[in-house]
C-alpha cells in the first residue's frame, strides 16, 4: 500500500472515484459497506448504504448472495467477475455485472473492491474473444499439415485433424492418453528437442524442413518433413513446443514413378539406338553367313573327307546356324520385320501360347495355372509378335524353374488405365536386385555361354513398346519372379461392348 500521501493527492483520488461512472463500492470481510462512489450513492439515494451489510441493502437478503463475487475474493484472496446477477435493487439489473477484487494487508485480505461494469460491453469483448478462438481453431483444423503442439512434458495441447489422420490417434486420445514421444518411433522426440536447442537446423528454438520418422497409432512408420519450434513465455522460460507435420509418402511415392519413368525412358532410347545398329550389322552378316552354310554343306555332301575333318565342318556349320539365328534375333530386335496390327483377344493369345508349350518336356512337373478374366476388351496388335512375347517371358519363367513348381498367368482389365493386365509369375529362385535393372537391356545375359543371346527380353520390350504397352518385373530372391504387362485396350465399340 502506497503510504504518505498529501491531503491534495487524497483529494484528486476521491474526486476521480466519484467522477468514476461506474458504481464502486468498498466492502469489509463480513460484507459490511465501508464506502461507496458518488454513482453508486446516486443510484440509490432512499438507502443508507454505509455500515449495512450489501447483501441486505443491496437486494434486501439475510445473507450473502450465491453468486457474490466478493464472497469468492473473500474465501480465494483473488479478483473474481461474474457475468450474472439476478437479483435486482439497487438498480442492479440483467444488464450489469460485478467484479470484485481484494485490497491486502500483508497476506490478509482487509476489505473488498466491488464495481458493476456495463455487461454489453463486455460479453461484446467475449464474443471476439470466442470469435477469434473459433477462427484460431478452424485454421488449425483446415491446415493441410499437421499441427501437434506439446508442453514441456509432453503432454499433447494441439492436435489437429490432419494429425490424427497422419498418427491414427483421436485428438481425444492425443490429449488425454497419449504424450508427443508417442508421435515419434524410439527416440525421437528427444532428437527432435536437441535439434531444436541446436543452432545447426535453423537456428535456436528452430527447426526447418527436417526429414524424420513419424509413427502411426498401428506401428506404421510415416517418413515425415518437419518444421518445429519452441514457445517462450514473457520470461524467456520454454512454454511449449509446436510442429508442423507434412505427410511425405504421396511425395516419396510419385518420386519412385518418376524414378521408373526416367528409367523407362532411357530404356527406350537405348532400345532405339542399338535397333538402328543391330539392323544394320545383322544385314551385313546375312550374307556371308549364308555362304558360309551352303559351302560348307556343299563341301560336306560332295567330298570324301576324314572323319576329323567331317567333325570340324559339322562344327563349322553348327556354329554359322547359331550365328544366323542371332542374325534373325538381331532383325527381329530391330522391328525390321512388318507388323500386321489388328484387333487381338488377349486370353486367345495367352491360351494358344500354353497350349503349344505345355506338352514340352521342360514342363511336364511344371504346375502352369491360367486365371483368365472373362469378356476382355480387344487390344490392337500383331498376334504373332504378342504370341512370341508370351512364349519368351513363359520359356524364361520354366527355365528359372528347372523343370519343377508353379507357373501363373493372369489377364484382367484396368479401368483406370484403361489397359489390358497380364501377369506371369513363376515360384522359381528370384532374380538378384544387381541384375533386375538389366533384363531388358540388349545382349544382357545370365546364362551359360551359347545358350542364350540376352536379346530375348529386349524383343519383348521392343515389341511391347511399339504396341504402345510397357512391361516391368518385380523379384525377391528365393521367393520368385512376376512379370507385368499392359496393353491399351483398342478404341472400337466391340471392346466396350466385351466390357459390359
Amino acid at each position: 500500500m502506497v503510504a504518505n500521501r498529501t491531503e491534495e493527492e487524497k483529494k484528486y483520488l476521491l474526486d476521480a472515484i466519484d467522477a468514476f461512472n461506474r458504481k464502486i463500492l468498498i466492502i469489509s470481510k463480513e460484507y459490511r459497506i465501508l464506502a461507496a462512489n458518488a454513482t453508486a450513492l446516486q443510484a440509490n439515494p432512499r438507502a443508507n448504504l454505509i455500515g449495512r451489510p450489501c447483501y441486505e441493502a443491496l437486494l434486501g437478503k439475510d445473507g450473502p448472495c450465491f453468486h457474490c463475487p466478493a464472497e469468492e475474493v473473500r474465501r480465494t484472496g483473488e479478483s473474481s467477475l461474474r457475468y450474472d446477477y439476478p437479483e435486482s435493487s439497487f438498480n442492479f439489473d440483467e444488464n450489469l455485472c460485478l467484479f470484485s477484487y481484494p485490497v491486502n494487508n500483508g497476506d490478509e485480505v482487509e476489505f473488498m473492491v466491488m464495481l458493476d461494469f456495463d455487461l454489453p460491453a463486455l460479453k461484446q469483448m467475449e464474443e471476439k474473444r470466442l470469435e477469434s478462438n473459433a477462427f484460431l481453431r478452424n485454421l488449425l483444423h483446415s491446415a493441410v499439415d499437421a499441427v501437434i503442439a506439446a508442453d514441456t512434458k509432453g503432454r499433447i495441447l494441439i492436435f489437429n485433424e490432419a494429425a490424427e489422420q497422419i498418427t491414427g490417434y483421436t485428438r481425444r486420445e492425443a490429449l488425454n492418453e497419449i504424450t508427443i514421444r508417442d508421435v515419434y518411433p524410439g527416440d525421437g522426440a528427444r532428437e527432435v528437442m536437441r535439434m531444436l536447442l541446436s543452432e545447426e537446423y535453423g537456428g535456436v528454438g528452430k527447426l526447418k524442413s527436417y526429414h524424420i520418422n513419424g509413427q502411426h497409432k498401428n506401428g506404421e512408420i510415416i517418413p515425415i518433413s518437419l518444421n518445429a519450434s519452441i514457445v517462450y513465455d514473457a520470461n524467456g522460460e520454454k512454454q511449449a513446443t509446436i510442429g508442423f507435420f507434412h505427410d511425405r509418402r504421396d511425395e516419396i511415392r510419385m518420386q519412385k514413378e518418376l524414378e521408373k519413368t526416367q528409367v523407362q525412358l532411357l530404356q527406350a532410347e537405348k532400345m532405339a539406338s542399338l535397333g538402328k545398329m543391330a539392323a544394320g550389322v545383322a544385314h551385313q552378316l546375312n550374307n556371308p553367313l549364308s555362304g558360309i552354310i551352303i559351302y560348307t554343306k556343299l563341301v560336306m555332301e560332295e567330298y570324301e573327307l576324314p572323319a576329323e575333318a567331317m567333325e570340324d565342318l559339322k562344327r563349322v556349320l553348327d556354329d554359322s546356324e547359331r550365328a544366323k539365328e542371332t542374325v534373325k534375333e538381331l532383325l527381329e530386335f530391330a522391328r525390321q520385320t512388318s507388323q500386321e496390327m489388328q484387333h487381338q483377344d488377349i486370353n486367345e493369345i495367352v491360351s494358344r501360347t500354353i497350349f503349344l508349350l505345355e506338352n514340352q518336356s521342360i514342363f511336364h512337373n511344371i504346375k502352369i495355372e491360367k486365371s483368365l478374366a472373362d469378356k476382355l476388351p480387344y487390344v490392337n496388335g500383331d498376334a504373332q509378335q504378342l504370341n512370341h512375347v508370351i512364349m519368351n517371358i513363359v520359356l524364361n519363367a520354366a527355365d528359372a524353374l528347372e523343370g519343377s513348381g508353379i507357373l501363373s498367368i493372369q489377364t484382367w482389365y484396368s479401368a483406370q488405365n484403361h489397359t489390358i493386365c497380364i501377369e506371369i509369375a513363376d515360384t522359381g529362385p528370384g532374380i538378384p536386385d544387381d541384375v533386375l535393372p538389366h533384363i531388358f537391356e540388349p545382349f544382357y545375359t545370365t546364362k551359360e555361354q551359347g545358350k542364350g543371346t540376352g536379346l530375348g527380353l529386349s524383343m519383348v520390350y521392343g515389341i511391347l513398346e511399339s504396341h504402345g504397352g510397357t512391361v516391368w518385373a518385380e523379384s525377391e530372391v528365393g521367393e520368385g519372379t512376376k512379370f507385368h504387362i499392359e496393353l491399351p485396350v483398342a478404341e472400337m465399340e466391340e471392346s466396350e461392348e466385351k466390357i459390359g
